[in-house]
């Protein structure tokens, strides 16, 4: 049994574009609010990495290993993601990141998601507009969300070019 190359997976729906074309105006502002330079692109894609992880989304995690390959990141720390909490090769501005995405994305059944106590430790590091924009990495991702479980487009594709027609 050979496994499925990339151009062999199909997503389950085709590209929502062309049934909302709004869709790529908010997506696109999404991208530009994460280019801004705040955050550097290593620490949101580690973010996007480990959402991707919890929400168990194959396309998520293919797409920002990749990323964080493209951006020279060695093996170790984009495998460390899983298991942040115990590895010793992440600053605190990284760690601060994954543990607020951790917090939106993990149900708390005892109090709140974001307590004071995480959000006093993330605005320590971070000043307004830096806090806003790792707020706008982790709204990415929610907002990608639900196409990503439902439409499930291809891993490894291309924005575009990540739907079957």
């Amino acid at each position: 049994m050979s496994t499925p190359t990339t151009a062999d997976r199909r997503s389950r729906m085709p590209s929502p574009l062309p049934f909302l074309p709004e869709m790529a105006v908010v997506g696109e502002g999404l991208h530009k609010a994460l280019q801004n330079g705040v955050i550097p692109p290593t620490t949101i894609s580690l973010l996007q990495l480990r959402a991707g992880q919890i929400l168990g989304s194959t396309y998520f995690t293919i797409r920002e290993t990749t990323g964080l390959r493209r951006l020279g990141e060695p093996e170790e720390r984009i495998t460390a993601v899983a298991t942040w909490r115990d590895a010793t090769c992440f600053t605190d501005a990284e760690r601060i990141a994954l543990e607020l995405v951790e917090a939106v994305l993990t149900p708390n059944p005892s109090g709140e998601r974001v307590p004071d106590e995480l959000y006093a430790r993330a605005s320590a590091l971070h000043d307004d507009r830096a806090m806003w924009s790792l707020i706008m990495a982790i709204a990415h991702i929610g907002f990608f969300t639900p196409a990503a479980l439902i439409a499930k487009p291809i891993p490894g594709m291309p924005p575009g070019q990540n739907y079957s027609e």
